[in-house]
């Protein structure tokens, strides 16, 4: 526990908010996924044409995003509720969209090899070339559906 403190205590205060901010993110993504339609969930998103983000991203937002990315991936070792790829998708999405950072957000499925006629499912998020949440294994998915936020 007090290897947890000293550590949290050890970052920049910019990191600090940044952690809080996905914690509490987490939490209410954790919420919204079990009470709220997906429809709804993704409705401030648009369809992406493509798999690709074309967009360039300026060195300051590959910084913030990369600030971002390890911010929800450090708090979701902590969340006391299971902080599983959707939720954290969710919130990269969102913590990313606040910063004017363009990104795409993947949803994939693939077969379950242990068990038959069984999917698994899984959300990853990405700002150009960054893998923000979820990279981990995306490769086994076939991709279902892209949004797209921060376009125009």
């Amino acid at each position: 526990m007090l290897t947890r403190i000293s550590k949290f205590l050890s970052l920049s205060r910019r990191e600090k908010q940044l952690f809080l901010q996905a914690f509490i993110l987490l939490g209410l993504m954790r919420v919204a996924i079990l009470t709220i339609p997906f429809k709804w969930l993704t409705r401030s998103l648009d369809h992406a044409q493509n798999q690709r983000n074309l967009v360039i991203l300026m060195s300051q937002e590959v910084e913030m995003a990369s600030l971002v990315s390890l911010s929800i991936n450090r708090a979701a070792k902590y969340t006391p509720w299971k902080s599983a790829c959707l939720a954290q998708a969710l919130t990269a999405q969102y913590m990313l969209r606040k910063r004017h950072i363009p990104g795409l957000f993947f949803l994939g499925l693939r077969k379950n090899k242990d068990v038959e006629q069984k999917m698994d499912a899984h959300a990853w998020s990405k700002c150009g070339d960054l893998m923000i949440t979820g990279g981990k294994g995306h490769e086994g998915f076939t991709v279902i559906s892209v949004f797209e936020w921060g376009r125009g």
